[in-house]
């Protein structure tokens, strides 16, 4: 399992495979002209920025809360989506 520190200071296409490989998409927003998309990544949060010609990733600190993190993305969430037995 890779480290939050060693993720960090990896470059951005190891850090794009690691993100591949063991990463799970939590959740997607806008934020003006960026697509912002939320990973959960060896119990951490990870966000990938992508713009016009760029992309960057985004690490939050292990103490960050949760409530906070997804904040942002609630009202991306459709809950008529959501099949509730």
């Amino acid at each position: 399992m890779l480290e939050y520190s060693m993720f960090e200071r990896l470059p951005f296409r190891s850090q794009a495979e690691a993100i591949a490989k063991d990463g799970t998409i939590l959740a997607q927003r806008q934020y003006n002209k960026w697509l912002v998309t939320l990973y959960e990544f060896n119990n951490t949060f990870v966000e990938l920025w992508s713009g016009d010609n760029v992309q960057v990733f985004s690490t939050f600190k292990k103490s960050a809360n949760a409530s906070a993190i997804f904040d942002p993305y609630l009202d991306q969430v459709d809950v008529q989506d959501l099949s509730i037995s």
